[in-house]
């Protein structure tokens, strides 16, 4: 849920925090010490204290936030990315990038706030009500659920409504810059024509296993590449993990009973009878609410549609209909008082304005439709199988609970284990790649898949036993560390042959290298490619004859492989090697003929070139918008205390006492 919830709230930061903190501070070093940073930009005043990496307008960007912005921003490349590492995300950018993006949200906040806009805890409320995560069946807001999501995801209640009023700043200041960006045609069409140019050419490859046959390196010569690259043939820390799965074949439940079933049916809304209702609503706020909401009213009593009135005063549709809503879920969203008037009052009418603690709500009856239910036969299969799955998942979770506390009374793993009648699996040494030692890959169980990253996580020095989720309410795992074995370098005995295969891909490479580069400067003298690859070296794969136009390379919005873009950079007449990927040796590209675009012969590029240089242009005012506030506030950083808390987070230094 975590991982959605965040997705949602913070989809802007593919616009700004993403571009801001990992692109611009890698390449210019803006928002950096760097040539291109606004640090030292902004007024006096006084500087950092202890504890605060900076200020913006006297507003203190500790290091504790830091510290939480780089593990959110982390994990949220961890889901696009499972194997990143925190060390290279450090490497390349990211903590100075979180510092940035915390000094430009702070400055927006300041901004905004000197202007009478600011994202009021009513309005963090309202957001938080409105989430169907924290529904519960009835489409009810659910307290109960709000908290089990904080706990379960480790989420910081006060940081996660620091997000939310980000975000919702963000939509007041940011949001309404971009709107109703227009680029020319004439500009449009320059580009469009631009894209519609046509390339042929040729691209072939020199693999190195065209060259190796032949390659028969010496011991001597073995020896010395096992002595100059010992670095890489050493294998990482392998741990000996040992786990016991806890699942439904280790407990019994009882079968469902009449009342049980009863029960479920009855307290199920969807089985019920129920009506549900269309409704327009809008939601008035502030000092001066309560006049507002009634001048509201009056216009639309008056004969302005809800919609119309909604727009004027700055509100959309979709914010304000709410369809095929029952009464508890509208109650959700205001208050058990206000839904049980707008649910006694016939359709077409208006209710209001009515108070709830969120604000003052003014609601248009649009729509009526009653529900007939479903009999309890229709279902009853359905609610056999959720009743038998729930007390399943309570039995296993009421076993894990009992063998975690069994461990914690100072149980030994195999005592636990056995008492329980659990079968117990031990892994071989693996490295947390799931490798063994000679590079081969281990099949990783299904049941250990999710326990392995934790795993590598946890103190090899002190292996306590731990009950771990494998799939929550449903299956979990005793689990523990047996030992570990420290990174080493093994005896070139042991992995002769895998030193000599890299020894021979090494030299294979060059000489491949050396062919393809024989092969450029032939075609660069005017010789065809494929002739140029016929004479190299026999039993070369021939060039492949490539022609495209540049809209069908870069107007799908996929990632445009390395050789594609060069046959379209190249001078028409002129070749160059690019490496093929993973060291598999060298692509020759060879550019021959540029034919101009003509918009004319594929009209239908124009619209979509003219709506992404829209997008593009709307993207750079928001972000000039974004500069402009940071310029503008009054921005101290502590470089020093920065330079440390990257070095803290880095592993260089230790944890502050």
């Amino acid at each position: 849920m975590i991982s959605g919830f965040r997705k949602s709230l913070r989809s802007w930061a593919t616009l700004l925090l993403l571009f801001l903190a990992l692109v611009a501070i890698v390449v210019t070093g803006f928002g950096t010490s760097g040539g291109g940073g606004l640090g030292a930009l902004g007024g006096g005043g006084a500087s950092p204290t202890e504890g605060q990496l900076a200020t913006v307008d006297g507003q203190p960007i500790t290091a504790e936030a830091v510290s939480n912005e780089v593990s959110k921003n982390f994990q949220a490349l961890r889901q696009r990315l499972p194997n990143a590492d925190m060390a290279e995300y450090l490497r390349q950018g990211g903590f100075d990038g979180s510092v940035s993006a915390l000094i430009n949200f702070a400055a927006m906040r300041s901004y905004g706030e000197a202007r009478g806009l600011v994202a009021s805890q009513q309005m963090v409320d309202r957001f938080l009500v409105n989430r169907r995560e924290f529904h519960n069946a009835r489409g009810e807001f659910d307290p109960d659920l709000f908290r089990q999501f904080i706990q379960s995801s480790g989420v910081n209640e006060r940081v996660l409504r620091e997000d939310i009023a980000r975000d919702l700043m963000r939509q007041q200041l940011l949001d309404p810059v971009g709107l109703g960006m227009r680029v020319p045609q004439g500009v449009a069409r320059a580009y469009a024509t631009a894209r519609l140019e046509r390339r042929r050419g040729a691209i072939g490859v020199v693999p190195i296993g065209a060259v190796e046959a032949g390659i028969n390196p010496s011991d001597a010569e073995i020896a010395r590449h096992y002595a100059a690259h010992r670095t890489v043939f050493t294998v990482p820390e392998r741990r000996v993990i040992k786990y016991a799965v806890i699942g439904s074949e280790q407990v019994t439940a009882a079968a469902p009973t009449e009342a049980e079933i009863a029960a479920v049916y009855r307290n199920t809304p969807r089985y019920q009878q129920r009506e549900a209702r269309t409704l327009q609503s809008i939601t008035f706020t502030g000092a001066n609410a309560q006049a507002t909401a009634q001048a509201f009213a009056q216009r639309v009593r008056g004969g302005t549609a809800f919609l119309d009135a909604a727009r004027q005063a700055g509100y959309a549709p979709g914010d304000v209909t709410f369809a095929d809503r029952s009464q508890a879920q509208f109650a959700g969203l205001t208050s058990a008082d206000v839904a049980a008037q707008v649910f006694r009052a016939a359709r077409g009418s208006l209710t209001g304005p009515v108070r709830s603690p969120l604000g003052v709500h003014v609601i248009r009856v649009e729509s009526v439709t009653p529900s007939a239910g479903r009999p309890l036969e229709a279902v009853r299969a359905d609610i056999v199988r959720e009743i038998e799955r729930r007390k399943r998942g309570a039995a296993v979770l009421a076993l894990a609970t009992r063998i975690e506390d069994q461990i914690s009374e100072g149980g030994s793993f195999e005592e636990v284990a056995r008492a329980a009648r659990l079968t117990i699996v031990t892994t071989p040494p693996i490295t947390a790649a799931a490798r063994l030692a000679d590079g081969r890959a281990w099949a990783v169980p299904a049941d250990l898949r999710p326990l392995l990253a934790p795993m590598f996580e946890a103190d090899a020095e002190n292996p306590e036993p731990t009950v771990a989720p494998i799939q929550e309410d449903a299956r979990y795992a005793l689990i523990a560390i047996d030992r570990a074995e420290p990174a080493a370098v093994p005896p070139l005995t042991e992995i002769r042959d895998r030193v000599r295969r890299s020894l021979v891909r090494q030299q294979a490479l060059a000489r491949a290298r050396q062919l393809a580069n024989a092969i450029v400067a032939r075609i660069n003298a005017g010789v065809p490619p494929a002739r140029a690859f016929a004479e190299a070296q026999r039993g070369l794969p021939a060039p492949e004859q490539i022609a495209l136009r540049r809209f069908d390379v870069v107007g799908n919005n996929r990632q445009v492989p390395a050789p594609i873009l060069a046959l379209f950079r190249l001078r028409p007449g002129t070749a160059e090697v690019l490496a093929v990927p993973n060291n598999g040796g060298w692509f020759v590209i060879a550019a021959q003929e540029s034919v101009r675009g003509d918009l004319a012969s594929a009209p239908q590029a124009l619209a979509p070139t003219q709506q992404q240089l829209q997008e593009t242009a709307s993207t750079e005012l928001q972000l000039q918008f974004l500069r402009g506030m940071r310029l503008r506030a009054n921005v101290q950083r502590n470089e020093a205390a920065i330079a440390a808390e990257r070095a803290r987070l880095a592993g260089n230094l230790p944890p502050p006492q």
